[in-house]
């Protein structure tokens, strides 16, 4: 009997279909197991900065603040899997791509990202802070032919951009050209980062495409001396597309992640974490998470 009657309770005061959302972004990228980087950076910012975060991993790595051990790609009909699984019923407003380890799960990538029209920001990650290399020769091919025509934003340092258009980028006006070939590869925009450049300001550049010609936005700010960069490009992107989610145009959302980069940079200069390149502080400052109405 009162088995009986607390069903009963349940069905008279069972909850409410919830009538709002959160803002959510789907990381694709790989796992870092030292925290610092990778799918664990993203949902550190992604967490940070009020919205709510998936993931697709694309690889396993075995790494710390000194050097990446070894790596394992996942199958790709596995990230394929993840990707749809969560597409089909998270929905997020914005896609970020990150590590894809090789030739095969990048194209599972592009085939599962094909039937969606999301904006993507895609971090172009082919090397590890320590050298290592995380991106195969043969899958650079397919982020030129595949991924880079889906991107709405796609975030290279100067190394990355230098591989990606075969083009020198010591001035401004090589720089100008290498981000007009990528554009013309598909690109709507390139974010290209200045953190591997000596001097007491680091700048990023903006390139955006429009009707008559190349738009340019600089953002700088001053170097921080410290070891703890380690997952900075990461955090960089996932930050973007946390800001894209939340609404931001493009130009305001680069500028408003560049400065979450630097200050969370700032927040962890002095703090002591492995032996190498530590990481910078993800949590300086938690925004609340941002909820919306159900259109």
């Amino acid at each position: 009997m009162e088995l009986q009657l607390n069903n009963e309770e349940g069905r008279q005061h069972s909850p409410r279909k919830p009538q709002k959302r959160y803002r959510a972004v789907l990381s694709i990228a790989g796992s870092d197991s030292s925290g610092g980087a990778g799918i664990q950076a993203d949902l550190k910012t992604f967490s940070a900065l009020g919205v709510y975060g998936a993931t697709a991993i694309t690889a396993i790595t075995a790494q710390n603040t000194v050097g990446v051990h070894s790596q394992l790609a996942i199958a790709p009909e596995m990230v394929q899997s993840q990707i749809v699984a969560v597409m089909e019923d998270i929905e997020p407003a914005v896609i970020k791509i990150g590590m894809l380890a090789n030739a095969e799960v990048a194209t599972a990538v592009a085939d599962a990202l094909s039937r969606y029209s999301t904006p993507i920001i895609l971090d172009p990650v082919m090397v590890s802070s320590s050298g290592h290399r995380l991106l195969s020769v043969e899958a650079e091919e397919v982020v030129r032919r595949r991924l880079l025509p889906m991107a709405t934003l796609i975030t290279p340092n100067i190394p990355e951009m230098e591989a990606l258009t075969s083009m020198p980028l010591t001035m401004l006006d090589e720089k100008l050209a290498a981000a007009r070939h990528l554009i013309a590869l598909g690109a709507r925009a390139v974010l290209l980062k200045g953190g591997h450049e000596e001097g007491d300001i680091k700048t990023d550049i903006l390139y955006r495409n429009s009707a008559e010609s190349i738009i340019t936005s600089h953002f700088s700010a001053p170097t921080i001396a410290t070891r703890n960069i380690h997952g900075t490009g990461c955090t960089l992107s996932s930050a973007i597309a946390a800001y894209v989610a939340r609404g931001l145009k493009l130009e305001e959302a680069v500028r408003e992640a560049k400065n979450y980069v630097y200050e969370a940079i700032r927040a962890g200069a002095d703090v002591s974490i492995g032996r190498g390149f530590g990481p910078v502080n993800h949590l300086f400052n938690p925004q609340p998470m941002s909820v919306y109405e159900k259109q």
